[in-house]
């Protein structure tokens, strides 16, 4: 089973815990995801099913889409609700004080590239080691800035020391450390109190199913073959990475680029890299141009 399938990740589970459930309802090995969400998180979610995994790579740096709310009053340790909380400032305004024009205030300090450092309770390495686990053994956990982008921060409302907001963010931005710092600049503490992902890259949450829709559609779906056709809630071949643009190849032409040979296509764009089919939905490969209409396959997906 090759394809791209959205699941809207519930709040509780990591991003392995989805994948590994995925792989037990299709009976599939090979199954991988683009891009984690924190466990608390919830929302889009895109995986990727068999040759499909071989797409990854074009998605490493895809902008992401979230709502959320930021509780101000008190941090965490982990920067979000499902951390232990941490000592207020000895002085600071309550944060009942805050007004909504504050929190934009402060929202607005973030926008742009930044240089941020993210939370100690985090998969990113020191010496090898994720920096979650030596947070977890209360060994100090230094993690050097890095350059992320946030394109947009609203905040919408403030109600009882909630701050509601929309966020628009580079790959490897932690909405985490924006509570955190937020919460820093006002005083009184903040964290992330929930988030939800509504869009990776071109996948929005119209596109996603639950796990239980997922299973819904395994069980009820024809079989072939010994295989579960689950084509009506995949995401549509020709949908994947817009930038490209899609060439249809002919029979001759299909057989030359799954053997990894350079073909002539006719397109007529100019692009530099195209999605290449063998009729409607089966996607094989993504061709480079060499010269003119010569492509040479850069990643065979059969």
């Amino acid at each position: 089973m090759n394809g791209v399938l959205i699941i809207d990740k519930p709040s509780g589970f990591t991003s392995h815990d989805v994948v590994a459930r995925v792989r037990r309802i299709l009976g599939q090995k090979a199954v991988g995801h683009l891009g984690t969400l924190d466990p608390l998180a919830t929302g889009v979610l895109p995986l990727v099913l068999g040759n499909m995994t071989r797409l990854a790579q074009f998605y490493l740096a895809s902008e992401k889409t979230y709502e959320g709310v930021i509780r101000f009053g008190f941090a965490t340790d982990t920067y979000d609700a499902e951390g232990e909380p941490v000592a207020r400032p000895i002085e600071e305004p309550q944060e009942s004080s805050l007004t909504l024009e504050q929190v934009r205030d402060l929202s607005r300090k973030f926008l742009g590239k930044i240089e941020q450092a993210p939370p100690p309770f985090s998969a990113k390495k020191i010496n090898g080691v994720p920096a979650y686990k030596l947070a977890r053994k209360k060994k100090e956990v230094v993690l050097q800035p890095v350059h992320v982008e946030i394109k947009r921060f609203e905040i919408s409302t403030l109600e009882d020391s909630r701050a509601h907001f929309a966020a628009q963010v580079a790959s490897g931005t932690y909405l985490r450390s924006i509570a955190h710092e937020m919460g820093q600049l006002a005083g009184c503490g903040a964290h992330l109190e929930s988030l939800r992902r509504t869009s990776v890259a071109e996948f929005e949450l119209k596109d996603a199913h639950t796990l239980a829709e997922l299973e819904q559609a395994a069980q009820g779906g024809e079989v072939t073959g010994g295989e579960v056709n689950i084509d009506a809630i995949l995401i549509h071949p020709r949908t994947l990475i817009p930038a490209l643009p899609s060439v249809t190849a002919d029979q001759e032409a299909a057989a030359k680029i799954r053997h990894g040979m350079p073909v002539n296509l006719a397109e007529f764009s100019r692009a530099r890299e195209v999605k290449v089919f063998s009729g409607q939905r089966n996607l094989i490969a993504i061709a480079t141009r060499v010269a003119g209409t010569l492509f040479h396959p850069r990643i065979v997906l059969v």
